[in-house]
């Protein structure tokens, strides 16, 4: 059967579907012009001004040369309305993508479409689309219907589209949805893709359920890029995995009345989960490159809770120039996350709850504004193994960190403290922390424990300064000495042993508890001397049993 050259309409020959070479009849004459161009694989262009080459084909729209943003008229966003003659129905897409025909030879079909506008509903529910699909500047009158659908790349750009329903979709190679507007919201619960899942710029907006993105389950093969993205109600993504990056930068989440803006709860990324400023990938470079000079930024922004509890991050957790905005119970919610390193830097410090109970991190990168007010921090079981501040943090501030994050003492976040200073080699640092947890721990006491801590505190800063006992021995040594010189050599006792008096040695007989130098035992003291070497005696005692408690403290945490 000869094959019709494009040059206008006809009816199908007779036979089966598959042996169609020419559009049904009834189509329109943008449909007929879309239906040969997709045999070609060739862009139906339908904005005003498109050029075109007329190929095989002989019709408008053969090849599109337009780049950049569209004009007024051509705006599928908040242009004005189109006329028929760049209308299509949405039947007559399904029939294309759904039930192909054969590509002109030498070819391999596609449907491209530019500036059209799709009638109708788009049914591809449970279908499976074989052709490339790619729209740029087009409107969609109703939603799209895509649940449990396979299909290859898709990329649709600029696009408005009431709601996509894409519940299980797989995809096998790219999905592709910058610049689009979606008022209806997104679900892609459960969805598949191969590799690359781009949402750059996008707008969405809520359902009637408060979910504007509604991705739970959602694998991506590669990367997840949302940058610079707009949604209001939640961007859900619970149980997602990522097999590369997870990019959010310089994206707005606003979900202010509802319980999270971002609820990423046990979301797995393979890379980095970026929470930072971002720019228009277009002007520059992309990843992890810098923005290039001149180039505007914008902050990442979350106006509502976040949610990253028991996520799994192979590389990094980066949150640097983001601005949190939590009102009532919502919190910025990190528990029992794992990550080689979590940079935490937003900025300014966020005005609401922060929680990193049960999180394990391998290097803590954070600056001494980074974290809320007292009260407002949750360290609790929170595990690190060394710490990077980006700028000066000092110890006593670190300390007051702590204090903040424990209202009620706990000793498990100082001793976490205490070793990552140790790893990094601050071993003076690291004593300094327990110290401060010692104190701490003293406000808890009985008054009796209180007293016996504040002696241990005053006279070898609970083992942690054992210089201490020495500075203190020599003190009641030299008056202990001094004392005994001036008075009068006391009596010798009972013994029958009366030695060379010696008012120094003397002294530190008194003083040492277990070592007898044979002096104090050799001398009887009245009145005043009396009083003095018990004082002597009793001070030595406690000393050495501070000394002592102190050393087995050391011995027994590794200090």
């Amino acid at each position: 059967m000869a094959e019709r050259d494009g040059s206008g309409g006809g009816a199908a020959p007779p036979g089966g579907r598959g042996e169609r070479h020419a559009p049904p009849d009834d189509w329109t004459a943008p449909e007929r012009r879309m239906w040969w161009l997709f045999r070609a694989g060739r862009t139906c262009d339908l904005r005003v001004g498109a050029d075109y080459d007329g190929g095989s084909t002989g019709v408008r729209g053969g090849r599109s040369r337009r780049s950049g943003p569209p004009a007024a008229a051509d705006d599928a966003l908040e242009g004005p309305a189109w006329p028929a003659e760049r209308t299509v129905r949405a039947q007559a897409v399904a029939e294309l993508l759904l039930n192909p025909p054969p590509p002109q030879p030498g070819r391999v079909a596609a449907l491209k479409l530019a500036g059209v506008r799709i009638s109708g509903r788009l049914m591809l529910s449970g279908g499976i689309i074989t052709p490339y699909l790619q729209l740029d500047d087009c409107r969609f009158d109703e939603q799209l219907m895509m649940q449990e659908c396979r299909a290859g790349s898709m990329r649709l750009v600029r696009c408005l589209i009431p709601r996509l329903e894409a519940a299980r979709l797989t995809v096998t190679g790219d999905l592709h949805l910058p610049q689009c507007l979606i008022p209806g919201g997104i679900r892609l619960t459960d969805a598949q893709i191969g590799t690359d899942l781009l949402l750059n710029q996008l707008t969405v907006r809520r359902d009637r359920a408060g979910r504007a993105v509604a991705a739970d389950g959602l694998q991506v093969g590669q990367d997840l890029d949302a940058e610079l993205i707009d949604v209001t109600g939640e961007f859900s993504l619970r149980s997602a995995r990522i097999g590369g990056r997870l990019s959010l930068r310089g994206s707005a989440l606003h979900n202010p009345h509802g319980r999270y803006a971002l609820n990423a709860a046990r979301v797995q990324v393979e890379h980095t989960l970026y929470l930072t400023a971002g720019w228009n990938a277009m002007e520059g470079g992309a990843g992890d490159t810098r923005p290039p000079p001149g180039s505007a930024t914008r902050d990442f922004v979350c106006e509502g809770g976040l949610r990253l509890d028991d996520g799994r991050f192979g590389n990094a957790v980066i949150v640097t120039r983001s601005d949190f905005r939590l009102t009532g119970d919502q919190q910025l919610s990190l528990r029992r996350i794992q990550t080689p390193e979590l940079r935490f830097v937003p900025g300014t410090p966020p005005d609401g709850t922060v929680s990193l109970a049960g999180a394990r991190v391998g290097k803590l990168v954070d600056a001494p504004d980074s974290w809320p007010e007292s009260g407002r921090l949750s360290l609790r079981g929170f595990v690190y193994e060394g710490l990077t501040p980006l700028e000066e943090f000092p110890l006593r501030a670190r300390i007051a960190w702590l204090h903040a994050a424990t209202p009620e003492f706990r000793p498990e976040p100082y001793e976490r403290l205490a070793a990552a200073l140790r790893a990094g080699g601050e071993d003076a640092e690291a004593r300094e922390v327990q110290l401060a947890r010692q104190r701490r721990r003293r406000e808890t006491l009985p008054p009796a424990g209180r007293i016996w801590g504040w002696l241990q505190d005053v006279t070898v800063g609970y083992g942690y300064r054992p210089g201490r006992a020495a500075v203190w021995m020599a003190v009641l040594w030299a008056i202990g000495a001094t004392y005994f010189a001036v008075h009068p050599v006391p009596h010798p006792s009972d013994s029958g042993y009366v030695p060379h008096w010696n008012p120094a040695l003397y002294a530190l007989d008194l003083l040492l508890p277990v070592i007898d130098l044979g002096q104090d035992n050799a001398w009887r003291e009245a009145g005043a001397g009396q009083w003095v070497a018990s004082g002597l005696i009793l001070l030595g005692w406690v000393l050495a049993t501070t000394a002592a408690a102190g050393a087995s403290r050391l011995l027994r945490r590794g200090s």
